[in-house]
Parts: structure tokens; sequence; C-alpha cells
């Protein structure tokens, strides 16, 4: 499995294990991959997706899953992202919820 958020594209990256006596070991420092269920209006239900930490707080700031992908650029998504932000284009305005 990639250790790549396809929603922000955060990767692996690498750094140094330092000792009290100043030794330096190459180490990795891994994304907090999450994997995780996020509504969407659009579609009118869930989608399972794996993403970073990070992401899941950067979709909740912008609105929800519809609203994120929406306002962000292809060029800044990754496939699965683009597949489904094509989904959500696809699926037209959210269904208006009617009150009875």
């Amino acid at each position: 499995m990639a250790r790549r958020c396809d929603f922000t594209k955060k990767g692996v990256q690498a750094g140094n294990n330092v000792s009290h006596a100043n030794n330096k070991t190459r180490r990795r420092f891994l994304p907090n991959m999450q994997r995780t269920s996020l509504y969407s209006d659009r579609l009118g239900g869930t989608v399972r997706v794996r993403l970073s930490a990070r992401a899941i707080r950067t979709i909740e700031h912008n609105g929800g899953l519809d609203a994120f992908l929406l306002s962000t650029p292809d060029r800044d998504l990754g496939p699965t992202a683009q597949k489904l932000k094509r989904r959500i284009q696809k699926a037209g305005p959210a269904e208006a919820v009617t009150s009875v």
C-alpha cells in the first residue's frame, strides 16, 4: 500500500535520528495514514478513502468532502481523488431535503 495521501500528496520524508553522542542514523518519517468514511452530499452516501490525518482536518475545514474536492485544482489531487471528484461533478447539485 502506498504511503502517500491521495488528497494532499503528503508522503514519506527522510531525516536523521541523532543520539546524545551526536551519532546520526537515517530514518523515515511516515505520514499518519487513516482509513475513514467521509459523507458526500452529492453522492448521497459515504465514501471509504485512505488519507492522512492532515487531509481529514483540511476537508473538515473546507466544509466537507464535496466542497474540498470541487474547490481544489486537479493538479493538486492524486488519481483516486480525481476519480472521486469526477463522480461528484457528474452527480450534479445536492438534492434538497424537504421537511414536512
